[in-house]
């Protein structure tokens, strides 16, 4: 059975697609100020999460600390629902551009972000510092949706 993370094309699929969302990211006036503290490591952040989610290698957890670390990355960061849905719209935008032709992808895709985009929405209105317990594992995403 083939992975998520082969048909998107591996870590270098998803470090052109990070690239190419955070190209827009940073250029729409409405997100812009939510990543004001952007740095450029951030895109490869990304992509190497989605990798470990998606099936591919345990690198974020092994480098920078797994589901904890990511929550946490966004206390303070108070997204509102408008960031979130502009969020999602330049990331189908960016799907149809780097996966073009693929819309069972672009759905499976677009259903993790929609999910993990609440997540981080709700953790984000929590101040920085905040003890957010032990919030398990990385999750894994399949094509069918969230595996565990």
């Amino acid at each position: 059975m083939v992975t998520l993370y082969e048909d998107v094309g591996g870590t270098g699929g998803l470090r052109r697609l990070s690239s190419a969302f955070y190209q827009r990211v940073l250029a729409d006036q409405m997100l812009a100020s939510v990543f004001a503290n952007f740095t450029p490591a951030h895109v490869e952040h990304v992509a190497i999460w989605l990798a470990e989610v998606f099936g591919g290698p345990e690198e974020y957890t092994a480098r920078l600390g797994g589901h904890h670390a990511l929550l946490t990355s966004h206390l303070g960061l108070a997204i509102r629902e408008e960031h979130r849905q502009r969020w999602l719209e330049l990331m189908a935008e960016t799907i149809d551009e780097t996966l073009p032709g693929h819309p069972e992808l672009r759905a499976t895709l677009m259903a993790y972000f929609d999910w993990g985009t609440a997540i981080a929405r709700d953790v984000s209105q929590s101040p920085v510092g905040t003890d957010l317990g032990k919030p398990g594992p990385t999750p894994r995403w399949g094509n069918d949706g969230l595996i565990s």
